[in-house]
């Protein structure tokens, strides 16, 4: 990959955690099947594959400004970037570690690296999944965390329109985790040209059922998150729905790999670097 996302910022990588504690438990169900217990249920709440991971280090190039009440994480493409008679405005909703989050800021870079004015907001306020106590109870978090993000959203989506919004604005939005709620929403309104989400959670059958933007999935092959029989069962909606999706589903990688994959195993540096590469070139496709 020429656009190499590590190799362009000069990033090292450091453990979050022994690799022992990581999200390589394959065999291990942490959580029940959420199609045991509601079936029009496909993407269950984050467990705990979700708090763990692989943190990079680099030198971020974006900014942090003010938009709508949010805390925004800012990339704009570079002065050399092609040219497109559109604006292209990528929304970058984060899994549970924020948009602030060193792994998060590097792939926002990227994105704008390949010519998108990228935006992340904050919708946990300054307080992410890393910046809890160590022995907080991360699942009621998370609970509580969803109602205020969505009740921000909007106010914030309406800034981003008023500051970036011209007649030629063409929106793309990419959800991790997370943040995959609201890019299915914003496909179902036509709010933007196409979407993406990665090892997605809080998803159900009525999301996929009402899109009506290209989507893509970036999945894993292990996620007890959006497990198999979901995965199908949402492609069947896409299907039956005559819908624009493409799915990418990586071998021997496990939900959180796009964003907090390890680097130094090959495998999983190569599914994390493809994952942005696809939806960089399905975000292209459709915003050019």
């Amino acid at each position: 990959m020429t656009n190499n996302i590590s190799s362009r910022h000069g990033i090292r990588f450091v453990e979050i955690k022994e690799r022992s504690a990581l999200v390589r438990h394959y065999s291990q169900i942490d959580t029940p099947n959420p199609l045991h217990t509601m079936s029009s249920t496909l993407a269950g709440p984050p467990t705990s594959c979700c708090w763990t991971g692989i943190k990079h280090t680099g030198t971020p190039e974006g900014r942090v400004e003010l938009l709508g009440g949010l805390n925004t994480y800012i990339a704009d493409p570079p002065a050399g970037a092609a040219s497109t008679p559109h604006k292209r405005v990528l929304l970058f909703l984060a899994d549970v570690w924020g948009p602030m989050f060193i792994n998060n800021k590097l792939l926002q870079d990227y994105f704008a690296s390949c010519g998108f004015i990228v935006l992340g907001p904050d919708y946990f306020f300054g307080s992410a999944v890393q910046d809890l106590p160590a022995n907080s109870d991360r699942n009621a978090w998370i609970e509580g965390a969803r109602a205020p993000a969505s009740e921000a959203f909007p106010k914030w989506l309406d800034a981003v329109k008023a500051t970036y919004g011209i007649e030629t604005t063409k929106y793309t939005a990419v959800g991790y985790c997370f943040g995959a709620p609201f890019v299915l929403d914003l496909a179902a309104e036509g709010s933007i040209v196409a979407g993406a989400i990665a090892h997605p959670a809080f998803l159900e059958e009525s999301h996929f059922e009402k899109i009506t933007r290209p989507l893509l999935l970036s999945c894993s092959e292990v996620d007890h998150t959006f497990p198999l029989e979901s995965r199908r069962l949402a492609e069947d909606i896409l299907v039956r729905n005559k819908s624009s999706y493409f799915f990418q589903v990586f071998a021997g990688v496990s939900h959180g790999f796009a964003v907090r994959g390890d680097p130094n195993v090959p495998h999983e540096r190569w599914a994390k670097e493809e994952s942005a590469r696809g939806i960089k070139e399905w975000f292209t496709r459709f915003s050019t």
